[in-house]
């Protein structure tokens, strides 16, 4: 097809993107914001944080008729070279986690190697339902969203509100399969190939008879949510923003990282917008911490109910703890990029009177023992990394290595389900309890009431 001049014009005045992220918010900035904006040319993606997800292509089936041959995906190590290289006009960052030393580390290489650094608003990323919403996210990854999110099930539940969970995106594996995916049984988790870190996410809801969704274009998945749903209950994650226009908004903050509800991205974000501010996990955390965050949230959103509430750790089978010596495995997200050097594993141990807790790092090979290297302030826990079948094996044969009475699976996933495991396993539960009023109890009853759906 021949472009006539104003055409060739057009392409030629294009501005040329880059977008960096970690497969998730990146594909959905560009879903909504870019795919069919002609005065924008998206070059590239870049990946971080997430192993195994550069060196791939944003397919033609989800780029659009802008892209017909996709948009290649490279690592982040190469941000300045492909700056130059391309001649980039504007990064963007879409990615989440992150304090915001590293975020301005980040923008002072963009800008240095001479393209504009740019951060999209909530409001020209977040998409509009004809259904009511409650969104729920987190200053930080580990706050506790999913133990907020399954008590929240249960309430519209016993309501008897039709409602799915649809998920913040994981899609590591072929973006093709991955455009709008349903889960209702512990099965769809292997029939769409589910990394570690997804089936710690979908599994407790799925244990529950409850529906996620989740994938790549999140247009399709609403349109296909909205048609078995009553209320949409979105389940964040790391602590990135809603990605839909939400009616009750649900912040959940950690109090042993306190200030992080102040200087993370786009953890604050999420405090901002929140109607209720959750402080998670206070039978753990010191009281003059929980005070500051009582502070800090108090200080940028006045509006916000504060609820404190516990994060009550539970085992399926503590003889198999007392006095034994074991090897701890917590979430991985939690305890890697979301800096927690351990989690409700590790707190199930001590509770359970363990005699040793093994540290596993001198048996980690492959990329588990890269991780240690890269997240130096993990404690003597494994974390659960499985982002590929290579991955998992490192993980398995990581595991069979060590010598111990039994496993401690701190994450929410039942590893031994997929990965052969010669220990005896204990599996760790966690849930929420609140300790304020109004409670959950009572704000999701005022949701209801509001648009007119308690049935009991």
């Amino acid at each position: 097809m021949r472009l006539n001049e104003k055409e060739r014009v057009s392409r030629r005045n294009r501005k040329r993107v880059i977008i960096m992220g970690a497969a998730g918010r990146d594909f959905h900035n560009f879903n909504v914001y870019y795919r069919n904006r002609p005065e924008y040319e998206v070059v590239a993606f870049t990946a971080s944080q997430i192993p195994n997800i550069s060196d791939r292509k944003y397919p033609p089936e989800l780029s659009g008729p802008l892209y017909p041959n996709g948009i290649p995906i490279y690592p982040e190590e190469m941000l300045p070279d492909l700056i130059k290289k391309y001649g980039i006009n504007e990064v963007v960052l879409s990615y989440s986690d992150l304090l915001y030393e590293e975020v301005m580390y980040k923008a002072s290489i963009v800008l240095s190697s001479g393209a504009d650094f740019r951060l999209l608003s909530v409001k020209n990323t977040t998409l509009k339902t004809n259904k009511p919403v409650i969104s729920v996210c987190a200053a930080r990854t580990g706050a506790g969203k999913s133990t907020v999110s399954r008590r929240i099930a249960r309430i519209l539940k016993n309501h008897g509100v039709k409602f799915v969970i649809v998920r913040h995106p994981m899609p590591y594996g072929d973006l093709r399969k991955q455009i709008v995916q349903r889960f209702e049984k512990i099965e769809d988790l292997d029939k769409y190939e589910c990394t570690i870190e997804e089936r710690e996410e979908y599994e407790p809801h799925l244990r529950e008879g409850n529906v996620v969704y989740a994938g790549v274009d999140y247009e399709r998945i609403i349109a296909e949510a909205e048609k078995e749903a009553e209320v949409i209950l979105w389940d964040g994650g790391n602590n990135d923003w809603s990605f839909f226009e939400t009616s009750l908004y649900i912040t959940v903050v950690d109090p042993l990282r306190p200030g992080h509800e102040l200087n993370s991205f786009p953890g604050e974000v999420n405090v901002h917008l929140a109607d209720v501010v959750i402080i998670n996990k206070v039978n753990s955390a010191k009281k003059e911490d929980v005070e500051k965050v009582i502070k800090n949230i108090k200080k940028i959103n006045k509006k916000a109910i504060i609820i404190r509430a516990l994060s009550e750790v539970s085992v399926d089978n503590p003889s198999l703890i007392e006095n034994k010596r074991v090897l701890v495995i917590e979430d991985g997200p939690s305890v890697t990029h979301g800096g927690l050097p351990y989690g409700a594993g590790y707190i199930a141990a001590l509770k359970y009177g363990a005699k040793e807790i093994i540290d596993p790092r001198p048996y980690a090979i492959g990329s588990i023992g890269y991780a240690y290297k890269k997240y130096t302030h993990l404690g003597p826990v494994l974390p659960a990394l499985g982002y590929g079948k290579k991955q998992m094996e490192e993980l398995e044969k990581t595991i069979n290595s060590i010598d111990c009475d039994a496993i401690v699976l701190g994450t929410p996933s039942d590893i031994s389900r997929y990965i052969h495991l010669k220990a005896p396993v204990v599996h760790v539960f966690y849930e929420l309890k609140e300790i304020d009023k109004p409670d959950l109890e009572d704000i999701i009853n005022d949701f209801l009431k509001k648009y007119g759906l308690i049935k009991t």
